[in-house]
């Protein structure tokens, strides 16, 4: 399988409801450093995964839709964990329609899998990966 991955931060405020949350049940920021990586079992017609500039694109304009913003007063986390995982799938989400809106490019209609690592910190991360025609 070959893989591209590219790379982004988001900055975040949430709280996260439940006692096994701690301290981190109030509101606080967080930082997340976001990597997608996109995978395909053959290279395209021009021998790349995908547009690495598109992608880098693409990515950006998804994380827009966070950054800065307090995920408790968010539509699409409304009523829900916006847990580090659940952010994660989120992403993976939202790539999936831009891929599929064809915002990637031509290339991107061979992708088979998509993985999207938040890392919290430079010791904890937590990932969503899946194939893009499952999702």
């Amino acid at each position: 399988m070959y893989s591209v991955q590219v790379r982004d931060h988001v900055m975040i405020a949430h709280s996260i409801k439940g006692e096994v949350f701690g301290p981190a049940q109030q509101l606080h920021g967080a930082t997340y450093v976001i990597d997608v990586c996109f995978m395909r079992p053959d290279l395209d017609a021009n021998d790349i995964v995908v547009d690495i500039g598109l992608a880098t694109d693409t990515v950006k304009h998804v994380l827009a839709a966070i950054n800065y913003r307090n995920l408790d007063e968010h539509p699409d986390f409304r009523g829900r964990r916006s847990t580090t995982e659940a952010v994660a799938r989120w992403v993976f989400d939202k790539m999936v329609e831009a891929i599929r809106a064809g915002k990637l490019g031509p290339s991107a209609s061979g992708l088979a899998r998509l993985k999207i690592t938040l890392h919290e910190s430079h010791a904890a991360s937590a990932s969503y990966e899946a194939d893009v025609t499952s999702a």
